[in-house]
């Protein structure tokens, strides 16, 4: 990685940063509520409307940084988050019914996100040509990720202890740092000029083909980061609502108290990152372990488990949930040619965001309807995961 450490640097804000922007509100939530008067339904749709938008756009955002460059989409990308972030700003501090206006500053916000972090995979995959390389700076990008969900609550919980808006404030303030460091720091490796771009219909052709080709073990990765997203979110929105509702923890207290299994989460998806290199069989088995730790994890946290078994429990899947993460990332990437690599990893980014969107506000009708079965769902969740990519993950050694 030599050469590229700066480059690296940059690309690794862009989803610490992100993540901040849109994760350091799941603690503030329960505060929102109060503040202007809404249920945790509608304030788990501030999560998910960032989400849903993203979702259809981000294979768009691939394409385009296949066509027009990586750095042409990342950078107005971040443009636009910072304008949603504003708008959500404003309003939370000056309307005294914000909440519409705050879930328009989201969407707009969501718009951005989906040509910022999915379009930093390939990115990474183009600066390095050697597998072993490509994965460890991938398992690096999903440790900032990752490490971006450890600080959050804290930052969130700070942030809103201050004033309860601060967490949106924050959010063109983050966008505008991470512009300046992809500016300054990341150089894409210029493409030869004799390579001819393709037509769109020709894209849609090879894109095609490569579904066709790869449909089995490509449907079983975005599967899986889906179910992953999903059960990640959920039992974040539920473990920040009982830690104040059931156990009193508010302020900068509950920001730490949420972090502990997010720390476990980082630091699984650090060491996984850098042991995979180019092993596809032993990206398999780290996918089918994580999964079986987490599903193990998660039908043991109980309804009314103490805090210290609720932080045992959750750390332990957050362990299994990081273990898979950087693997499902570099099976996409490598498995996918450069020219279509954009595009590939962003349907599998779109997946991921599904995950992240459907994952609050689920949790939040469980919540209220079947509170007792809630871990256990996400356990058979991350079962059916498990028996996807033990059927559809066929690699071949490397």
């Amino acid at each position: 990685m030599k050469g590229k450490k700066w480059d690296l640097f940059a690309l690794a804000a862009i989803p610490l940063l992100m993540t901040l922007g849109n994760s350091m509100l799941i603690p503030v939530l329960p505060i929102i509520e109060r503040k202007i008067e809404i249920t945790s339904f509608q304030s788990s749709l501030i999560i998910t409307i960032y989400s849903i938008i993203a979702i259809p756009l981000i294979p768009i955002s691939g394409y385009l940084s296949d066509k027009l460059g990586r750095k042409k989409v990342i950078i107005p990308s971040l443009i636009i988050v910072g304008i949603g972030g504003a708008i959500s700003a404003y309003a939370a501090w000056q309307m005294k019914n914000p909440f519409t206006v705050i879930l328009i500053g989201r969407f707009i916000q969501g718009i951005g996100a989906s040509g910022a972090f999915p379009v930093v995979i390939p990115t990474v995959g183009d600066m390095f040509k050697d597998e072993e390389e490509v994965s460890k700076g991938l398992g690096i990008i999903e440790t900032s990720n990752t490490f971006g969900k450890v600080l959050s609550p804290i930052l969130g919980a700070l942030l809103a202890a201050l004033l309860w808006f601060l967490p949106f404030l924050a959010i063109p303030i983050l966008s505008g740092l991470a512009i300046i460091l992809v500016m300054i720091l990341v150089k894409v490796p210029k493409e030869k000029k004799e390579e001819p771009k393709q037509s769109f219909k020709e894209f849609i052709h090879v894109i095609k083909d490569l579904l066709k080709e790869n449909a089995k073990w490509l449907t079983s990765v975005f599967l899986a980061g889906c179910i992953f997203m999903f059960v990640l979110f959920g039992f974040l929105f539920h473990f920040s609502s009982i830690l104040e509702d059931d156990f009193n923890i508010l302020g900068y207290k509950k920001g730490l108290f949420l972090a502990i299994p997010l720390l476990f989460l980082c630091a699984a998806s650090y060491i996984a990152g850098n042991k995979i290199g180019e092993n596809k069989v032993l990206m398999k088995w780290m996918i089918l372990i994580g999964s079986v730790v987490a599903v193990i994890a998660f039908f043991f946290v109980q309804g009314q488990d103490s805090l210290l078994s609720y932080f045992i429990f959750l750390s332990i899947a957050g362990v299994g949930i990081g273990v898979a993460l950087p693997c499902l990332d570099a099976f996409v990437t490598e498995g996918i040619p450069k020219e279509e690599r954009g595009t590939m990893t962003a349907v599998y980014s779109s997946m991921r965001f599904i995950g992240v969107a459907a994952g609050p506000p689920v949790a939040a009708l469980m919540m209220k309807s079947f509170p007792s079965i809630l871990y256990y769902t996400f356990a058979g969740l991350v079962l059916v995961s498990l028996i996807i990519s033990f059927l559809g993950i066929k690699p071949s050694k490397s």
